[in-house]
């Protein structure tokens, strides 16, 4: 039986292609202002990257921010279940998934079966996601991808006191023009994201293996600064970024 899963973020959409429970193929692109112009494009160069024909898909799933835009989805199901199937998937014995999307983040609870136990969101504003690192990352004049490099050259970090993506970024500007480094701050942005996102875990109660996906997996100063609060190591899967598209192609196979 082949699946596929269609993951519409806030900035990716993410394809993936399974036969069974064998992964064939994945792909990120940006999403940008046309949601359905994204998941059709990603989806025909899907078809024509392995050579399957529309007729050879058994189902469609669609997740995500716009997971209502897939018109030919056979089901839509939320990011939070799917997450959790797809950190499964790499990791069988998981127990407790973070995902740190563009739009939101998560703190998943699944029990020995993947069933979701409980869960905490922060949907209501960017404090503590992608996007809140790239509006920081825009007041450092730095690019989004070294952060991670440059907050592991941090001496010490500076105490980020606010979450509030908009004053947050005033207490950046305040920050620079006081002199601080780079590093230091964003350390100190890491380190105020991760107490966030323990804060949320404390809400549901910390389990262990914890699994993390989503884009923001990438950056290993941000892994690192979650791991030092929690004491423990943070599995992530090769494929993080792709986690809830895997998740939905499975979930499409059951």
């Amino acid at each position: 039986m082949i699946t596929v899963g269609i993951d519409i973020g806030s900035i990716t959409t993410k394809i993936a292609l399974m036969e069974g429970k064998k992964l064939l193929y994945t792909d990120v692109s940006l999403s940008g202002y046309d949601m359905e112009k994204a998941w059709q494009a990603i989806y025909k160069k899907m078809l024509e990257r392995t050579g399957k024909k529309e007729s050879d898909i058994s189902f469609l799933v669609s997740t995500g921010y716009g997971r209502n835009n897939v018109s030919i989805s056979q089901k839509k199901i939320t990011e939070i279940s799917c997450h959790a199937a797809g950190a499964k998937y790499f990791f069988p014995k998981v127990k407790a998934v973070i995902d740190i999307g563009g739009q939101d983040s998560k703190f998943i609870r699944i029990d020995d079966t993947g069933s979701i136990l409980d869960f905490v969101m922060n949907d209501k504003c960017a404090a503590g996601t992608g996007r809140f690192l790239e509006v920081m990352a825009r007041a450092l004049h730095v690019e989004i991808d070294d952060f991670s490099t440059l907050s592991g050259k941090s001496k010490k970090p500076v105490t980020i006191s606010s979450m509030c993506t908009v004053f947050a970024e005033s207490e950046v500007i305040s920050l620079i023009a006081k002199g601080e480094n780079r590093e230091n701050i964003i350390a100190g942005i890491h380190d105020s994201i991760a107490s966030r996102m323990i804060s949320m875990m404390k809400r549901t109660g910390v389990a262990s293996p914890v699994v993390m996906t989503g884009g923001v997996s990438k950056n290993i100063g941000m892994r690192k600064a979650i791991e030092k609060k929690i004491g423990m190591t943070l599995n992530v899967p090769e494929q993080a970024q792709v986690c809830g598209a895997i998740g939905a192609a499975i979930l499409g196979s059951g």
